[in-house]
């Protein structure tokens, strides 16, 4: 594998949110895909305090080399003070579609 890929996973609070993220990263060739998985639900401590809230989860495929731009587009775009991003790489996986991912976010 020549590339280096990864896994990004992203919280969002609403589905609104999690769509535009998901389309601005495939439209502007930063995420060849994202999944959008809704209904998970979060426990966490928050100013002190534990929350539960429901949110949906972004898996977003992209290179390695895209890590910086896809951070900068959801931190414009998302709501929270402190939005989860957390690249994941990608050790081993179908080597075609790990082509796929390298092709879709090479092509112009």
């Amino acid at each position: 594998m020549s590339q280096e890929y990864y896994v990004i996973l992203n919280t969002c609070p609403d589905l609104e949110t999690a769509e535009a993220i998901a389309n601005t990263l495939v439209d502007e060739e930063l995420a060849a895909c994202v999944n959008i998985i809704p209904g998970v639900r979060s426990v966490y401590i928050w100013e002190g305090q534990r929350t539960t809230s429901q949110e949906h989860l972004l898996l977003i495929k992209a290179m390695a080399s895209d890590y910086e731009a896809i951070e900068e587009t959801i931190l414009e775009l998302h709501p929270y003070e402190l939005p989860e991003i957390i690249a994941v790489s990608i050790s081993a996986g179908l080597p075609d579609y790990l082509d796929w991912l390298g092709v879709e976010d090479a092509e112009d």
